[in-house]
């Protein structure tokens, strides 16, 4: 049966055990119970702040094998330019049992392997040139496929239901984009508005506009072939021609001091 039980704590009274439990597993399993459906990735905050040479990872939660992670203050990690293709990453380590605990830990670094182990989480990825600064505000939806000195959130993992999702940062410039080109297309009013009024889309939404909208076959697309179809769509909602290959991203854009 359903319950809400909850500890009294009265002068006299004797604590026991089951009242501590109580306190300790309830948040616990309330946080379980919610986000139990949810894919592994981001749930909430864990925004990427970027600074003249470091990154602050905002406080937020993720989800990774089925377990919750928290991060409770602002982490900071120094980046400097290489010119490489660098990743952000969350590294999930090994359990640790000691004493009191069963710990579950987790390490964000800055790592060139392009490859997402299965114990690894990607918040996103930049590449540096020798005397840029790193952009994390985009000029518009396609500068986010921009490849250098640009913030790249277009691999990020962003917990779905039952699978991950696309940022919610890239849909809103998407969304704004479109609606300021005025659209008639049913679809692309609903999708738009959507993408700004809610927290997340969910994957399958994004693939069920991405398919009928551009009269495609329905399937799991990746996340850059998602970008590039939304692109698509913008493009045509402009009245602009569009060319034989769409140009994709600003390689060639370098912000200098």
């Amino acid at each position: 049966m359903f319950s809400n039980q909850y500890p009294l704590f009265h002068k006299g009274r004797i604590l026991k055990r089951e009242m501590l439990e109580n306190l300790r597993d309830y948040p616990r399993d309330f946080l379980d119970i919610y986000f139990q459906d949810y894919s592994d990735g981001i749930i909430e905050g864990v925004e990427v702040v970027i600074e003249e040479d470091t990154l602050v990872i905002t406080k937020g939660i993720i989800k990774h094998k089925n377990r919750l992670y928290l991060l409770l203050h602002n982490y900071v990690i120094p980046y400097h330019a290489t010119g490489k293709e660098t990743m952000l990453k969350i590294k999930f380590q090994e359990e640790i049992v000691e004493l009191d605990f069963n710990c579950f830990t987790a390490t964000i670094v800055l790592d060139e392997f392009s490859e997402v182990a299965s114990n690894e989480l990607e918040l996103g990825r930049f590449k540096l040139k020798s005397g840029a600064r790193l952009r994390s505000k985009h000029e518009d939806f396609l500068d986010f496929a921009t490849e250098y000195n640009t913030f790249n959130y277009i691999h990020c993992q962003y917990a779905g239901f039952q699978k991950s999702t696309y940022h919610p940062i890239i849909l809103q410039y998407f969304a704004r984009e479109l609606l300021n080109n005025r659209p008639t297309n049913a679809y692309d009013i609903s999708f738009a508005f959507s993408c700004i009024n809610e927290d997340r889309i969910q994957r399958d939404t994004i693939l069920y506009y991405v398919s009928n909208r551009l009269g495609l076959e329905f399937k799991d697309y990746t996340n850059v072939q998602i970008h590039k179809y939304l692109s698509r769509i913008l493009l045509e909602s402009s009245g602009k021609k569009q060319s034989s290959e769409l140009t994709y991203g600003r390689s060639k854009r370098m912000i200098v001091d």
